[in-house]
């Protein structure tokens, strides 16, 4: 990457920082609403364990801490791509957009970044803090684990922007996209953990999710932090992560590819 265009991105996502850290009132509002989930679930948890000290091997105070550690991990995850892309596709300007002496993928990407790094600030530690004071302090398993998810979480962030972007580009072929980003977005949150882990779903749903990309967002990453692995099961999670974030980005590169070349011949 050449210096200019790394200085570029560099200026994009600083610039997204900032941006992020002026809308206040649009803060307010997610961390109001990620506390009613987080609380809601916790009441939930609280109920279904009421009258047996464990369910699946793991007790109330984990799936609290699950809890809490899910809704700081759904701030980490979010992205706006998919909305980036419709935009651009919606207002005709993506032809512009590719001849631009910077990647426009990349720019997303740089916005992307920026975005989640102020949201560290504005809402995953006012949800850390909600979430220790009004269910638990979600302590890791161990030292060990706690690095451990850090790596599978950088994970995950790949694999979600690049599940993302990829969705995104459905834009230069459907008109409406945003039933579908929702549709999209709730799919992936039943899906991959976030509220429900996947060790209360049948062995045959598990046996189907686990080779899919969308348990790798949020229960590997979850599973880790709780301690609720084997050594074997953490060497083939993380691989298959890994694996995953691979794939996910040569159909990704192979796509941009594609789509660049098609608009730029067709004019958008």
């Amino acid at each position: 990457m050449k210096a200019k265009n790394r200085n570029a991105y560099f200026y994009v996502y600083k610039t997204q920082i900032l941006k992020g850290l002026a809308y206040k009132f649009d803060v307010y509002g997610n961390i109001l609403m990620q506390t009613i989930i987080m609380v809601a679930t916790a009441y939930f948890w609280r109920a279904l364990f009421k009258n047996a000290d464990s369910v699946q091997g793991v007790t109330v105070d984990t799936m609290l801490t699950y809890t809490v550690v899910s809704s700081m991990i759904s701030v980490v995850l979010t992205t706006n791509v998919e909305h980036r892309i419709t935009l651009s596709v919606r207002k005709g300007t993506i032809a512009i957009d590719m001849m631009r002496p910077v990647n426009i993928f990349k720019v997303f990407f740089a916005e992307n970044l920026g975005g989640v790094t102020a949201l560290l600030f504005q809402n995953l530690l006012p949800i850390f803090l909600i979430g220790s004071v009004l269910i638990k302090l979600p302590t890791p398993g161990s030292v060990t684990g706690f690095l451990l998810f850090i790596c599978s979480l950088t994970l995950a962030f790949f694999v979600n922007w690049y599940l993302a972007v990829l969705f995104g580009m459905l834009a230069f072929s459907v008109i409406e996209m945003d039933a579908l980003i929702q549709v999209k977005k709730h799919l992936i949150r039943l899906l991959s953990g976030s509220i429900i882990p996947i060790w209360f779903f049948p062995d045959w749903f598990q046996g189907a999710l686990e080779v899919l990309p969308f348990v790798y967002l949020y229960q590997m990453p979850l599973d880790i932090y709780i301690g609720k692995y084997t050594k074997e099961s953490l060497v083939r999670g993380l691989l298959i992560q890994l694996a995953w974030t691979i794939v996910l980005f040569l159909i990704y590169r192979y796509m941009q590819k594609k789509v660049t070349g098609k608009i730029m011949i067709q004019g958008g």
